[in-house]
């Protein structure tokens, strides 16, 4: 059984039929996952909810 070589692979230079539909499956799938995850966040992220604190934490106590 040998090594199948650059000349032997079927879609070596382009992708056709069930490949070429798999591969703009998955770019597609990464695309829609990544505009839903920045929406989801822009829309939770809640800066307001932040404490600010005037004092300086001059040490901290150690057990």
């Amino acid at each position: 059984m040998s090594e199948p070589t650059l000349e032997t692979i079927e879609d070596y230079n382009t992708l056709k039929g069930e490949k070429r539909r798999v591969v703009w499956a998955v770019v597609l799938a990464g695309l829609v996952m990544g505009i839903v995850y920045s929406v989801v966040y822009s829309y939770y992220d809640n800066k307001d909810d932040s404490i600010e604190v005037h004092e300086s934490i001059k040490s901290i106590p150690v057990k």
